[in-house]
């Protein structure tokens, strides 16, 4: 149980503070919070059961009346008062079915039961240390890459684990991609309730994070934790090779100044993250044009929006990063340019602007499980509930347009809102509405773009840019449009794993060699054959397709690669290697299911899939499938070399 379901305050708080916060509440999280607190289900009446919530929100009211919400907050106070004078919790650590129970009631909806281990670690809080140590003289020592999300929390885990490591980081400081991005309107699009790491509160401001708040929190996770008292920033590794007689890994790294140095350990843990690399198209002309060119995640440091007032600017691209830069700068520019290859599918959310307030950090810091309660309702909304409607029906009549009754269900409420923020613009109708199935792409969140595209001074253009000159762009029309700034939000090379790292493993063909240039394969997306002791995090099919938070899927790989040391270390093993057909029989089961899923459909291309139509970069798996298959190393998937044998596996 977590200790705040224990503790009382020291002091009386405040009745009427209380009464305020909870105006600002979500209630189906406080109908939980109110059974928790007195075991009292006369609250899971039919009167007091939520309704689902509409696309991608958190259903704030729950859908129930006002005076059913008033009687659940005096309720809530009520419980909330006699805790403070005393009483005990009545489900201080509820079990699985209890949770379940209490989700299923709040969600308004049946959440599967396989949920139930996940949802009930959620509700309870990560036990600390969330990992134990290895006995003394264990002998592991590690090389992290990379001190963005996944590295760091590498290296918490390795440091409670007493690993010997070191983190090498190419830039100069944590965060990996959020150092990096640094663009105008830069945030997240998972609520930031969700997008944190479940063992690190923060009290956001906003609902969906903006760069620079995400950002400060990474940092403080890195003060909090000593971390950059084992990060060597400004040193980026250019290769890794096996050393079969030593059983570890060399490490060729080079500094900011160019020297260069080799490093040794036994332990190889990629964290370089998958969207880090920009991919800039090779446009004739590119070095050409005269004004700022640059992609997103370049934005040039003395290039403030301000200094776009009145500049002719261009965006050449409609993903999630021009999503955000266009609206960010439409205010100040003199006129903007919008370039698309194929429209998005674009989804409302009420919240994505709206301030969380204090009202909402008051509960968070003084209600017992309010947090917990709340982030697990988070990850049921936005992680997998919309996962079924993502198989393909192979009766459904339909060849382009949706995949499935559910999908088309949810094509005509998406294309609803965009007729409804378009208005009476046809035009734009017919160029940013969809021909292919919703979530074939990455769903975006409207952050303001179907308003940005009404405005008199943006054109969004559907031809794909073909040519750069010293003064603009010329299209697939053959139109040339003059600008004084272009921006690139063309992505990123999802598909080039471990780019441009040479790694070399036991048989001395690089990764490159076994797997191609764009077709990376991995075990549960983490271990490869032929590659000893070499751990992959945001590895190939990891990336998440139809939604949810990312640093789950970091917990749940950063916890199966310690599962992996502490058996190498009771098995006194000096090296551990995928086994080949295990490796083969998983992607095998990747491949079948991504061919029944909507990201295969022909009707849209998408960053998930390489020039060959195979998808490499996200995951076909529910997260809670995920998380369940890495819960535990299996070691029967698994060649070990013992630590008395001089080469080969045993």
């Amino acid at each position: 149980m977590t200790q705040e379901l224990v503790d009382a305050p020291a002091a009386p708080l405040d009745a009427s503070r209380l009464d305020e916060a909870l105006r600002a509440a979500n209630v189906p999280t406080l109908l939980a919070v109110l059974v928790q607190l007195t075991g009292d289900r006369s609250w899971l009446a039919p009167r007091y059961r939520p309704t689902r919530p509409r696309g991608m929100d958190d259903n704030r009211t729950g859908g129930l009346p006002e005076v059913v919400q008033d009687d659940v907050r005096a309720a809530v106070a009520a419980a909330l008062r006699a805790h403070w004078a005393g009483r005990p919790v009545a489900l201080p650590d509820p079990s699985d079915e209890q949770v379940m129970e209490l989700l299923d009631f709040t969600a308004g909806e049946e959440v599967p039961a396989e949920f139930a281990p996940m949802m009930a670690e959620i509700v309870r809080g990560t036990p600390r240390p969330a990992v134990d140590p290895l006995p003394p003289g264990h002998g592991l020592r590690a090389i992290v890459v990379g001190a963005g999300i996944g590295g760091m929390l590498a290296s918490v885990r390795l440091a409670e684990a007493g690993v010997e490591h070191v983190v090498l980081e190419k830039n100069d400081g944590v965060g990996g991609s959020w150092y990096e991005n640094r663009y105008p309107g830069a945030g997240v699009d998972t609520p930031s309730y969700l997008y944190s790491y479940s063992f690190f509160d923060h009290d956001w401001s906003t609902h969906f994070g903006k760069r620079d708040e995400v950002q400060s929190y990474l940092d403080s996770f890195a003060d909090a934790h000593g971390l950059r008292e084992r990060v060597r920033f400004g040193v980026e590794v250019e290769a890794a090779d096996w050393d079969e007689e030593a059983h570890g890994w060399r490490v060729t790294a080079r500094a900011a100044d160019g020297t260069r140095e080799v490093l040794e350990a036994p332990v190889l843990i990629s964290a370089v993250g998958l969207l880090n690399r920009p991919k800039v198209p090779a446009l004739p002309g590119l070095e050409s044009f005269r004004g700022p060119i640059f992609h997103t995640a370049r934005w040039p440091e003395d290039l403030s929006v301000a200094d776009l007032a009145g500049k002719r600017v261009a965006i050449v691209g409609t993903g999630a990063s021009a999503m955000q830069v266009g609206p960010a700068i439409v205010d100040t520019v003199g006129s903007l340019t919008v370039f698309q290859r194929s429209p998005q599918w674009v989804a409302p959310n009420d919240v994505y602007f709206e301030p969380v307030g204090d009202d909402v950090h008051w509960l968070n810091t003084h209600v017992p499980g309010y947090r917990h309660w709340y982030r697990a309702r988070l990850s049921w909304i936005f992680n997998d509930k919309v996962h079924p409607t993502l198989q393909v029906d192979p009766d459904w009549p339909e060849e382009r347009a949706s995949i499935n009754a559910a999908n088309h269900g949810h094509r005509r409420f998406y294309e609803r809102y965009l007729r409804d923020q378009l208005g009476d613009r046809e035009d734009l109708v017919a160029k940013a509405l969809p021909d292919y199935p919703p979530f074939g792409k990455r769903m975006l969140l409207d952050n303001g773009w179907f308003a940005m595209l009404r405005r008199e001074h943006v054109d969004l253009v559907t031809e794909r840019v073909e040519a750069v000159t010293q003064t603009g762009l010329v299209d697939g029309a053959g139109v040339e449009r003059e600008f004084d700034v272009v921006v690139l939000a063309t992505g990123f090379h999802a598909d080039r794993l471990l780019h441009p790292m040479q790694v070399r493993g036991r048989s001395g063909a690089s990764t490159v060699e076994t797997w191609g240039e764009h077709d990376a394969r991995a075990y549960l997306g983490i271990t490869v054959p032929d590659f000893p002791n070499l751990f992959v995090m945001t590895g190939p099919n990891t990336a998440l397709g139809h939604g949810g938070s990312f640093i789950t899927m970091l917990e749940c790989q950063v916890r199966y690669v310690l599962s992996a040391l502490a058996a190498m270390v009771e098995q006194d093993a000096a090296a551990l290697e995928c086994r080949q057909d295990v490796c083969d029989e998983y992607n095998r089961r990747v491949d079948e299911a991504h061919a029944q899923m909507v990201w295969t459909h022909p009707a849209m291309d998408n960053w998930y899939r390489n020039a060959d139509g195979r998808v490499v970069s996200v995951l076909p798996w529910r997260i809670i499938d995920y998380w369940t298959l890495t819960r535990q190393i299996d070691l029967a998937d698994y060649l070990l070399d013992p630590r008395d044998r001089g080469a080969g596996p045993a």
